[in-house]
Formats: C-alpha cells, sequence, structure tokens
C-alpha cells in the first residue's frame, strides 16, 4: 500500500492552530501524524485519500493562519526506511522498554517489546500510544479477555499479554497492520494473540474484560455501541485518539450505551479516557 506524505509548515507560535490542522485531517482519513520544526508531517493511505474532502476539511483555516504543505507519494518500501530511520528505543513509567529488531536489548526492564513497524501505526512514540500502554501498566490484566480495536503493530495486546492477559484478539482494516501485527507477535514469543483483519463487523459476538481503541473520534463515535455490546458488565473501555476538547463527545455517546466515565490522560492535548461498563442491578 502506498501513502502520501503531506509536510506542513504552520507560521504561527500558537499550538493551538496546528491542532486544529491535525484534528482536521483526521476527520478527513489521515492517520499518522509526525511533529517536524517547522510544523508536521500528516500521512494517508493513497487509496483512503479524497482531494475534495481534504480540500473541504482545511478552506475553513485558509484565512484564520499561515500555512503551506507539499504532498508527496512513498512506495511501501521507502515508508519502511522512514520507520527504520526514525525509530528510537523508547521507556513507558520507565516499566515498559520499546525497541525495533536493530536495537540492543535492554534487560533491566521488567517488560521488553520488540516492534518492526513497516508501514503499521504503534511504535510508543505517539502520545495517543504511549498514554495506552501507560494504562495497560496501570489496570490489572491477570488472565482478562482483551480485544485491540485498530491494533497497527499490535504492541498494545503484546504489552497487555506480558501483564498477563488471557486470550487477546487484534482487529485493523489495513491488511499491512494485520500482517505487522502477527509478525510482532511472533517476535515477542507471544501466543495468546490472535489477528483478524476488518473493522467492527468482524468483532466475535462473546464477551471481553478490557476493550482498547486508538483510532480516532468519528470511527469511535462510530463503533462505540459495538464495543458495548460484546464488553462485559464491569468491563473497561480504554480509547484514545482524539483531543480533550472532544471528550464531551465520547462521554455523551458512551452514556448512550450504559459506559460510565472513569479518569482521562492527557498529553500535548491529545488524550485517553476510560470508561467502565455499568452493572444492571
Amino acid at each position: 500500500m502506498n501513502y502520501y506524505e503531506f509536510s506542513f509548515s504552520v507560521n504561527t507560535e500558537e499550538e493551538f492552530y496546528q491542532d486544529l490542522l491535525i484534528n482536521a485531517l483526521a476527520e478527513a482519513g489521515f492517520d499518522t501524524f509526525e511533529e517536524t520544526p517547522n510544523g508536521f508531517n500528516a500521512y494517508i493511505s493513497a487509496q483512503e485519500f479524497d482531494q475534495d474532502l481534504f480540500d473541504s476539511v482545511l478552506s475553513p483555516y485558509l484565512d484564520m493562519f499561515e500555512f503551506s504543505f507539499e504532498k508527496e507519494l512513498i512506495p511501501q518500501k521507502n515508508w519502511n526506511e522512514v520507520w527504520e530511520s526514525n525509530f528510537e528505543p523508547l521507556v513507558i513509567k520507565d516499566q515498559c522498554y520499546v525497541r525495533a529488531t536493530f536495537h540492543q536489548p535492554q534487560p533491566q526492564y521488567p517488560y521488553e517489546i520488540i516492534i518492526d513497524p513497516k508501514m503499521a501505526f504503534g511504535t510508543g512514540h505517539h502520545q495517543t500510544t504511549t498514554m495506552m500502554m501507560e494504562y495497560i501498566l496501570e489496570e490489572e490484566m491477570n488472565n482478562a479477555s482483551v480485544l485491540d480495536m485498530g491494533c497497527g503493530t499490535g504492541i498494545l495486546a503484546i504489552l497487555a499479554e506480558k501483564r498477563g492477559a488471557g486470550e487477546l484478539l487484534a482487529i485493523d482494516y489495513d491488511p499491512v497492520c494485520y500482517e505487522s501485527t502477527i509478525e510482532n507477535s511472533k517476535l515477542n514469543q507471544c501466543s495468546s494473540i490472535s489477528a483478524l483483519c476488518g473493522s467492527k463487523e468482524v468483532i466475535p459476538d462473546k464477551e471481553i474484560n478490557i476493550i482498547f481503541a486508538n483510532i480516532n473520534r468519528n470511527i469511535l463515535l462510530d463503533q462505540i455501541h459495538r464495543y458495548t455490546e460484546v464488553l462485559k458488565p464491569g468491563g473497561i473501555l480504554l480509547m484514545s485518539g482524539f483531543y480533550q476538547e472532544d471528550i464531551s463527545l465520547i462521554s455523551e455517546e458512551c452514556e448512550r450505551h450504559n459506559l460510565s466515565f472513569s479518569n482521562f490522560k492527557s498529553l500535548n492535548n491529545w488524550v485517553s479516557v476510560k470508561f467502565v461498563k455499568q452493572k444492571l442491578n
């Protein structure tokens, strides 16, 4: 799968304006963002890119502040090289060490995850993945059944298994992510992770203790009802991929489906939230 890289230069010192652009691009289907000295890079698969939608979501900001961008098509083999050249080891909460296959092990950390990212999203470096991993390190995982939606590289499911989770199912609509999850599970000697290629329609009809969903606001709003159908009473839903100002919208949808807000994490205006399914009296 080929991707488009849009390199944005934002001529303002206010981070808020850059966040507005990123949020708009996420609504247009862009799924990965990388900060740069002059702004950010935004990525979208070539088959998902819609020029009219792109122009539409950017239109409100053309007269609000100054920005520019350049567009480049990145073939898969070059995308892999970009990931390798930018992938630095990462430590989460001084407990989990995330590295690529070409980095040296660090056995002093309780959990080590090896990731070969290819084109898949989820090395732990993005704020949303970092916060989701922090939640996994905090929550009780022993023997829990887990669903990882929008699994990317499979990094969240891998950490959950290392923390003692039981049966794990990882789902992503992108075939590259599906294959990446299988490969990374083997790299980390995970034996309890099953992967499926698809979206909410492939979620099986069986009860689940914990659901991870690190996607984006619009997809989450569309899928929350399905998560609730399979989540056990008292089960936990952890979500990320949106901004702090979106919490109220997410919460309203969750409340309609018997999910109670518990708490949230925030990092550079990105948030991760925890909801709990209410037990029936």
